[in-house]
Parts: structure tokens; C-alpha cells; sequence
């Protein structure tokens, strides 16, 4: 094992280093045993040490433990001026009417109520997996019409209903909005984030429990958060490891089954161990994603390029108006006219070419486009350019 004589021969030369100031001229000393001692020992631990893991319960879901969407509609009150305008958002006053009939309030058929201070908004939210009715959930309140600002305003009892159609929660509560708006009587404005959505923390309360698989009898199904079938397989002998051969099985490069006890007591206690235990996930794949709206490219650490030659350059063309005035001379009945006066230059800066050797590095690649000054939309053309010469052996992923 060279790596091993290796860790151990450093771990004797440093062992006797002069540094310490310890060892006399026959090269031994009265602390020589100890010091050795001491450092036989670190070698030692880090032969042993275990590489870098990852728990199982961060690389996996439990198959049946998931959260559901909520969605539901509201309305919120008590804004300074900011709501609704119900001339081009009638659906407000709507809402309003009908919440009013439900408590005795008739308005006349007649009446046009201008509610400034009322907001169409939806209401979502995440119920979390086990959640029991009673507990507190966060929702998001976003306005569906025209107000400004919901910043200050009271979200009325908004029932949230699950995609089954079925009520599992109802949110109310005060709005809290990171965003602040103002405008000025001459159109000026100014906004800092947006003023138009906001949150509710522990804003619903759940009304009803959703139904979960998990302790229901059969095998416990470990989906991965990216499917990989080095991981799988490594997951899978982990398990067999510490609890015996046969406990899991990979069922294909997403899933990993296990087998579990019956009661669901039991079983609870049974996933936690295993979700403790430590896996080397797999390598990940050489990829490439380019965000083409923000310019973002992000290159994976196993990217490699075979031998290729790239040339960049950039054409610019500019064109430039410069008209003059034409000047009749004196007496000559003439009339002072503009004459146009267009220049046209077209200029190529920043032609470089540079060349990539066979199987070259992420950093090499980074240190090349950098020299020649490359922007990140140049960048994402070589890279769309390397890929289909076929000297880019990585995933490119445009998103």
C-alpha cells in the first residue's frame, strides 16, 4: 500500500524534526520514545479516518413523507389607500358583498362602494408532512389586482384547499412585506423590492390531516434527491452492512428498498437509524449550466476538454451622425439648410485564439477565457461551440 508507507514515512521524518529543538548530537533524545509515540498515533488515525460522508437522510426522501400545496383566496383590509381600484378590479367588491351578506349586511343593488383599502389577494401554503390539525403553518399572500401596497394589512379567514378540492387549513393573521412603495402627486416613484406580496408566519392553522402511506405495512422506498446508481448501490451496502445482507436492495439508480418492521412504532426507530448512517455519494456528473437570461455559467469540476484551438474576436460597428450646417453666401438669394453627415467604421478588437491541450482541467479553461477577456455571453457561445465540435465532454445544460 504506497499511500500508507507513504503517511507513515512523513509521520517518522516529522517525528524528528529539528524544530523541536529536542534531539542532541547522537541523534537521540530523553523525549524521543514519546514524540514518536505521539506521532505513530496521528498516522494512525488518519489511516483510519473514514473519507467525507453524507448522512442518508440528506441524500434520500422517504417514499410517502412529502408536503402538500394549499391555495386559497382572500381578502385583506385595513391598507392606507392602497388596495384595489374596483373600477378595474370589480371581483373585490364582489367578495366583499358576499362576505357581508354573511353577516346580515345587505348593499343596495344601486351602490358602487370604492374600496381603497380592501385587496384581492391568494393565499399558499406548504402542509407539511404529519402535520396534525392544530398546528401553525406559514402562508404567502400575493395580490391579484391592481393595489400598490398590502404593507400594514389584515388578511380576513381565507380557507386553503388542497388539490382534491378539500379544506385543509384556514389562514388570517397580519401581512408582514419586506417591500416599501411611494409615489409622489407629479407621477415620481420610487419602490424597494415589492410591496405587492408579503407573509404570514404561523398565519393557518391546519383543519385536517392528509393521509400518508408511511405506516402502512411493506418495504420503506428511499428515493435519492438526484438519481445516481453509485449512490444507490453504495446506500443499499451501507444498510446491508450495519443491520445484514438482505436488508436492502437497490431497485434502479432512484430508489433504494428496505426492508422494515411492521409496527409503525417500530419502524419509526428503524429509519432513524438508518438515516444516521454515512454514505460517499457518487461523483458527480461533468455538467455545464448556462443561465442565458442572467449570463450565469457554472462549470462542474469534472469538465474536461479534449485538444481544440478556439478563436474570439468581437466586430464592432459604429455609426456616428455629425450633420453640418451649410451657409449660403452673402447675397446670393440662398437659404441656410442642415446637411447630413454619416460615418461608418467598422472595427474587430479582442481577436485572440487560444488553444485547449487534450483533457485539460476546469481551471485551465477558466484561466484561458479569462486571458482573452471573454464576457459571459462569450463565454456561453465557445462553450455551445466546443460542444458541438465534440471536444467538450460534459453536459451542457441551457436553463
Amino acid at each position: 500500500m504506497p499511500a500508507r508507507d507513504s503517511l507513515w514515512s512523513r509521520a517518522m521524518l516529522f517525528g524528528r524534526d529539528s524544530a523541536f529543538g529536542i534531539w542532541d548530537s547522537k541523534g537521540a533524545s530523553p523525549a524521543s520514545g514519546l514524540l514518536q509515540r505521539m506521532f505513530l498515533a496521528l498516522a494512525l488515525c488518519l489511516l483510519i479516518a473514514p473519507a467525507h460522508a453524507d448522512k442518508i437522510r440528506d441524500l434520500v426522501q422517504v417514499q410517502g413523507v412529502r408536503s402538500n400545496q394549499l391555495i386559497g383566496y382572500g381578502l385583506v383590509v385595513g391598507l392606507d389607500g392602497s388596495g384595489d381600484q374596483t373600477t378595474q378590479a370589480p371581483f373585490t367588491t364582489q367578495s366583499l358583498e358576499n362576505m357581508l351578506q354573511q353577516f346580515g349586511i345587505t348593499v343596495p343593488a344601486n351602490a358602487r362602494p370604492q374600496l381603497k383599502n380592501a385587496a384581492a389577494v391568494m393565499v399558499t401554503a406548504d402542509l407539511p408532512a404529519f402535520a396534525k390539525p392544530g398546528q401553525m403553518i406559514d402562508v404567502t399572500v400575493a395580490s391579484i389586482g391592481n393595489a400598490k401596497s398590502i404593507r400594514g394589512g389584515q388578511l380576513l379567514m381565507a380557507p386553503l384547499r388542497g388539490a382534491d378540492g378539500n379544506v385543509y387549513a384556514v389562514a388570517q393573521g397580519s401581512v408582514v412585506v419586506g417591500g416599501i412603495s411611494a409615489s409622489g402627486k407629479s407621477g415620481s416613484s420610487v419602490q424597494v423590492n415589492i410591496s405587492a406580496s408579503g407573509r404570514i408566519p404561523n398565519g393557518a392553522s391546519v383543519e385536517r390531516v392528509v393521509a400518508s402511506s408511511f405506516a402502512s405495512g411493506g418495504d420503506l422506498m428511499l428515493n435519492l434527491n438526484t438519481a445516481d446508481f453509485t449512490t444507490a448501490t453504495r446506500i443499499a451496502t451501507a444498510i446491508n452492512k450495519a443491520y445484514g445482507a438482505g436488508t436492502a436492495q437497490p431497485v434502479d439508480g432512484g430508489t433504494v428498498s428496505v426492508r422494515g418492521p411492521q409496527d409503525p412504532a417500530q419502524k419509526v426507530a428503524w429509519l432513524g437509524a438508518i438515516e444516521s448512517l454515512d454514505v460517499q455519494p457518487g461523483d458527480a456528473p461533468a455538467r455545464i449550466v448556462v443561465n442565458s437570461r442572467t449570463g450565469t455559467v457554472v462549470i462542474g469540476s469534472d469538465v474536461r476538454v479534449t485538444a481544440a484551438a478556439v478563436a474570439h474576436g468581437a466586430i464592432q460597428v459604429t455609426i456616428s451622425e455629425q450633420p453640418q450646417v451649410s451657409q449660403p453666401a452673402p447675397f446670393s438669394q440662398g437659404q441656410t439648410a442642415i446637411v447630413p453627415n454619416s460615418s461608418v467604421q467598422i472595427s474587430e478588437d479582442g481577436a485572440h485564439m487560444f488553444k485547449f491541450g487534450p483533457g485539460v482541467s476546469l481551471d485551465t479553461i477558466v484561466r484561458a477565457v479569462n486571458q482573452v477577456g471573454a464576457t459571459p455571453s462569450d463565454l456561453i457561445s465557445i462553450l455551445q461551440a466546443l460542444k458541438q465540435a465534440g471536444a467538450l465532454h460534459a453536459d451542457l445544460v441551457v436553463i
